[in-house]
C-alpha cells in the first residue's frame, strides 16, 4: 500500500515540477512554515518523517499538543531546493489541517470541562476518505478521543439498526455495548442492557430529567450525546459522560505560509 504523504506527493507532483525546472533551481535551502493563526501543534512528526525519507533534515517542529501563537514558525526544514519546493504545498496544506482540528478539539475540550472534568469530547469516523489517520491523531494529541474508529473496533446499535433487527432482550459482547434508541421508552428500556447511551435530539432540560431516571436504572450506565452544536457543549456537559462531535474535522484551515531560501 502506498504511504500517505507519497500518495499526496503523487497527486500534486506526478511528472515533476515544471516550474523549478524550467528556472533551472539547484543547490541547498531552507523552508520556514509559519502561522499567521493561534493554534495546536499536530502530526508534524509524520511530517519530519517523510522529509527524512526524502534526505532532508528537520530543524524544528511543533510537538504535538503544543500552543502556538500566530507569527510562530511551526516547521523548519533544509536540504535539496529541488525536494524543498515539491513538498512544500502538501506541507503547507497538511500541517493548515490538523492543527486546526487539534485547536478546535482543544477549544471544544476546556469549553466542556468547565462545567464537568471528567467530561470526554470523541469525535466520530466521519473522516474525510484518506485521511483519518490523521484526523484521528490531531484530535488525540489535543485531548479528545475517538468514538469509533472504525467498524469494526466497537459496537453501535444504531436507530437504523433497532428498525431492521430482531426485537432483544439482552445482548452480549466483549467489547462495550452502545445502543442509540429512538425515544424515551427504549431509553428506559436498553439502560440495562447497554453500557453506553447516545442520545440525540434531547434539549438539556431534557437531558437532566432523563439521565437521573437512566442511572437509577443502571448507576454504571454512560450517557452520551450527539448532534449538539459546539456552542451548546457547556449546556449539556453537565448531564453527560462523552459528547461525540464530527464539528473539529470541519474546522477552518489555519492560514499559514511557506518561506523557502537559499543557502
Amino acid at each position: 500500500m502506498i504511504e500517505n504523504f507519497e500518495h499526496y506527493l503523487l497527486e500534486d507532483c506526478p511528472y515533476g515540477d515544471e516550474t523549478t525546472e524550467l528556472l533551472q533551481i539547484n543547490g541547498e535551502g531552507t523552508l520556514n512554515i509559519l502561522s499567521r493563526d493561534e493554534g495546536i501543534g499536530a502530526c508534524a512528526d509524520d511530517l519530519e518523517q517523510f522529509y527524512r525519507n526524502k534526505g532532508l533534515d528537520v530543524t524544528y517542529r511543533v510537538e504535538n499538543g503544543e500552543y502556538f501563537e500566530g507569527g510562530a514558525v511551526i516547521f523548519s526544514a533544509q536540504g535539496d531546493l529541488r525536494t524543498l519546493f515539491k513538498l512544500w504545498r502538501i506541507s503547507q496544506t497538511f500541517l493548515s489541517i490538523v492543527c486546526a482540528i487539534a485547536a478546535r478539539t482543544h477549544n471544544f475540550v476546556e469549553a466542556a470541562r468547565k462545567e464537568n472534568p471528567d467530561i470526554m469530547i470523541a469525535t466520530s469516523r466521519k473522516t474525510h476518505p484518506g485521511f483519518r489517520k490523521y484526523e484521528l491523531k490531531a484530535v488525540k494529541v489535543a485531548g479528545g478521543t475517538h468514538h469509533r474508529n472504525s467498524l469494526s473496533d466497537s459496537i453501535l446499535v444504531t436507530q437504523n439498526h433497532l428498525d431492521v433487527a430482531d426485537s432483544f432482550e439482552t445482548l452480549r459482547a466483549v467489547k462495550k455495548i452502545e445502543i442509540e434508541p429512538r425515544d424515551n421508552d427504549e431509553a428506559l428500556k436498553y439502560a440495562g442492557i447497554a453500557d453506553v447511551l447516545l442520545l440525540d435530539h434531547y434539549s438539556p432540560e431534557e437531558m437532566a430529567t432523563i439521565v437521573i431516571k437512566l442511572k437509577k436504572i443502571n448507576p454504571g450506565l454512560e450517557i452520551a450525546v450527539g448532534g449538539i452544536k459546539s456552542d451548546e457543549i457547556p449546556q449539556y456537559a453537565p448531564y453527560v459522560d462523552i459528547i461525540v462531535s464530527t464539528a473539529p474535522y470541519y474546522a477552518q484551515p489555519l492560514d499559514l505560509t511557506t518561506r523557502i531560501e537559499r543557502t
